[in-house]
């Protein structure tokens, strides 16, 4: 498999993965992410949705590169 096509699935992967855990963790803190308006919760929700997101695509990043670092 191409190098970057690995690197982009990871990517894609770890990104999707993150949103899904934050819009878990909301839902278990019960953060109505499709509150009507702006509301202080739907805020909470899309903050944790794109915390989670980033956290999952660098957890996928440092898991790509540690395997690029054991399999030279």
């Amino acid at each position: 498999m191409s190098e970057l096509l690995k690197q982009g699935l990871f990517d894609a992967l770890g990104f999707l993965g993150g949103t899904l855990l934050g819009y878990g963790l909301g839902q278990l803190l019960s953060i109505d992410l499709f509150a009507p308006g702006y509301s202080l919760m739907s805020l909470l929700g899309i903050a944790l949705i794109g915390i989670g997101g980033g956290m999952g695509l660098q957890a996928s990043r440092f898991l790509l590169q540690k395997e690029k670092n054991t399999n030279p």
